[in-house]
C-alpha cells in the first residue's frame, strides 16, 4: 500500500538520525511529549474534579492519564517522524 511505501522507501534512503535530517531527535520527541502531557493533564485534572467534586480521585486520574498519553505520544510521534508524507 502507500503508507507501506512511504514507510520502506524512507527507511530504505536513511540508515540514522545523522544522515537524516529533515527527523527529529528523540529528545525532542520527548520534549514535545512531556510538554503536551502537561497541558493535557490539567484538562483531565479539571475535568475529572468537575464530574466527582473530589480532588483526590480528579488526581488519581490525571496522574494515571499523564503516564499511558506520554509514552503513547512519543511512539505516535516516533512513528510519524519515519513517514514522508508532508516533510
Amino acid at each position: 500500500m502507500i503508507v507501506d511505501q512511504l514507510i520502506l522507501d524512507k527507511a530504505a534512503s536513511k540508515k540514522n538520525f545523522s544522515e537524516d535530517q529533515k527527523s527529529e531527535r528523540p529528545i525532542r520527541s520527548i520534549a514535545k511529549a512531556v510538554s503536551w502531557r502537561v497541558i493535557g493533564t490539567l484538562d483531565t485534572l479539571i475535568v475529572s474534579y468537575l464530574l466527582t467534586s473530589e480532588v483526590a480521585i480528579a488526581a488519581s486520574i490525571a496522574s494515571i492519564d499523564f503516564v499511558t498519553k506520554m509514552f503513547l505520544y512519543f511512539f505516535h510521534e516516533r512513528l510519524w517522524n519515519k513517514i514522508n508524507w508532508g516533510k
